[in-house]
Protein backbone atom coordinates (compact mmCIF):
# COMPACT_ATOMS: atom_id res chain seq x y z
CA UNK A 1 0.00 0.00 0.00
CA UNK A 2 1.47 3.33 -1.05
CA UNK A 3 1.77 6.27 1.33
CA UNK A 4 1.98 9.77 -0.18
CA UNK A 5 3.25 12.96 1.43
CA UNK A 6 3.09 16.31 -0.35
CA UNK A 7 5.28 19.32 0.32
CA UNK A 8 6.22 22.61 -1.28
CA UNK A 9 3.03 24.60 -1.04
CA UNK A 10 2.95 28.20 0.12
CA UNK A 11 2.05 31.79 -0.63
CA UNK A 12 3.32 33.35 -3.85
CA UNK A 13 2.52 36.42 -5.90
CA UNK A 14 0.88 36.14 -9.29
CA UNK A 15 3.49 35.33 -11.92
CA UNK A 16 5.62 33.47 -9.42
CA UNK A 17 6.60 29.82 -9.23
CA UNK A 18 6.38 26.90 -6.83
CA UNK A 19 7.50 23.30 -6.98
CA UNK A 20 5.40 20.70 -5.22
CA UNK A 21 6.83 17.33 -4.29
CA UNK A 22 5.05 14.05 -3.56
CA UNK A 23 7.22 11.56 -1.71
CA UNK A 24 5.98 7.98 -2.03
CA UNK A 25 6.66 5.07 0.31
CA UNK A 26 5.37 1.52 0.29
CA UNK A 27 5.60 1.04 -3.47
CA UNK A 28 7.74 2.11 -6.38
CA UNK A 29 6.46 4.97 -8.51
CA UNK A 30 7.71 3.07 -11.55
CA UNK A 31 4.78 0.73 -10.98
CA UNK A 32 2.25 3.50 -10.39
CA UNK A 33 0.39 6.10 -12.35
CA UNK A 34 0.73 9.38 -10.47
CA UNK A 35 -1.35 12.54 -10.62
CA UNK A 36 -2.00 15.91 -9.07
CA UNK A 37 -5.47 17.23 -8.37
CA UNK A 38 -6.58 20.42 -6.69
CA UNK A 39 -9.61 21.61 -4.80
CA UNK A 40 -10.41 25.29 -4.48
CA UNK A 41 -12.84 26.56 -1.83
CA UNK A 42 -16.43 25.76 -2.78
CA UNK A 43 -15.24 23.84 -5.85
CA UNK A 44 -15.07 20.18 -6.69
CA UNK A 45 -11.75 18.38 -6.94
CA UNK A 46 -10.20 18.92 -10.36
CA UNK A 47 -7.52 17.15 -12.35
CA UNK A 48 -4.27 19.06 -12.84
CA UNK A 49 -1.64 16.70 -14.27
CA UNK A 50 -0.69 13.03 -14.46
CA UNK A 51 2.31 10.94 -15.40
CA UNK A 52 2.52 7.28 -16.41
CA UNK A 53 5.34 5.07 -17.62
CA UNK A 54 7.66 7.70 -16.09
CA UNK A 55 7.36 9.95 -19.13
CA UNK A 56 3.83 9.99 -20.56
CA UNK A 57 2.16 13.13 -19.26
CA UNK A 58 -1.30 14.64 -19.25
CA UNK A 59 -2.40 18.16 -18.31
CA UNK A 60 -5.57 20.07 -17.72
CA UNK A 61 -6.05 22.74 -20.37
CA UNK A 62 -5.87 25.45 -17.71
CA UNK A 63 -2.27 24.58 -16.80
CA UNK A 64 -0.77 23.53 -20.13
CA UNK A 65 2.39 25.48 -20.83
CA UNK A 66 2.67 26.61 -17.19
CA UNK A 67 2.89 23.40 -15.13
CA UNK A 68 5.19 20.43 -15.58
CA UNK A 69 4.83 17.04 -13.92
CA UNK A 70 7.91 14.86 -13.57
CA UNK A 71 9.16 11.90 -11.60
CA UNK A 72 12.44 10.84 -10.02
CA UNK A 73 12.47 7.07 -9.63
CA UNK A 74 15.64 7.14 -7.55
CA UNK A 75 13.95 9.39 -4.99
CA UNK A 76 10.54 7.76 -5.48
CA UNK A 77 9.12 11.25 -5.76
CA UNK A 78 6.85 13.04 -8.20
CA UNK A 79 7.04 16.78 -8.75
CA UNK A 80 4.75 19.49 -10.03
CA UNK A 81 6.62 22.55 -11.26
CA UNK A 82 4.21 25.47 -11.38
CA UNK A 83 5.20 28.63 -13.25
CA UNK A 84 3.38 31.85 -14.07
CA UNK A 85 0.95 31.18 -11.25
CA UNK A 86 -2.43 32.88 -11.29
CA UNK A 87 -4.84 33.69 -8.44
CA UNK A 88 -7.22 31.08 -9.85
CA UNK A 89 -4.56 28.42 -9.15
CA UNK A 90 -5.19 28.93 -5.44
CA UNK A 91 -6.27 25.58 -3.99
CA UNK A 92 -5.24 22.61 -1.92
CA UNK A 93 -3.14 20.37 -4.14
CA UNK A 94 -3.32 16.62 -3.68
CA UNK A 95 -1.03 13.90 -4.95
CA UNK A 96 -2.68 10.65 -6.03
CA UNK A 97 -1.47 7.22 -7.11
CA UNK A 98 -2.88 4.04 -8.55
CA UNK A 99 -1.17 0.77 -9.41
CA UNK A 100 -0.72 -0.55 -12.92
CA UNK A 101 0.25 0.72 -16.33
CA UNK A 102 -3.08 1.55 -17.93
CA UNK A 103 -3.77 5.18 -18.78
CA UNK A 104 -7.52 4.62 -18.96
CA UNK A 105 -9.27 7.15 -16.75
CA UNK A 106 -5.97 8.67 -15.71
CA UNK A 107 -7.55 12.13 -15.37
CA UNK A 108 -10.39 10.85 -13.17
CA UNK A 109 -9.98 11.15 -9.43
CA UNK A 110 -12.15 8.18 -8.59
CA UNK A 111 -9.72 5.88 -10.41
CA UNK A 112 -6.96 6.55 -7.85
CA UNK A 113 -6.44 4.36 -4.80
CA UNK A 114 -4.03 6.42 -2.74
CA UNK A 115 -4.03 10.09 -1.78
CA UNK A 116 -1.82 12.45 0.14
CA UNK A 117 -3.00 14.88 2.79
CA UNK A 118 -2.72 17.91 0.52
CA UNK A 119 -0.65 21.07 0.46
CA UNK A 120 -2.06 24.60 0.26
CA UNK A 121 -1.07 26.85 -2.63
CA UNK A 122 -2.16 30.48 -2.40
CA UNK A 123 -1.50 32.94 -5.22
CA UNK A 124 -2.02 36.62 -4.42
CA UNK A 125 -2.90 39.18 -7.08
Amino acid sequence: QAHLVESGGGLVQAGGSLRLACAVSGDSISKLAMAWFHRAPRDARQFVAAIAWSDVTYYADSVKGRFTISSDNAKNTVYLEMNNLKPEDTAVYYCAARPGYSVRGITTGTSYNYWGQGTQVTVSS
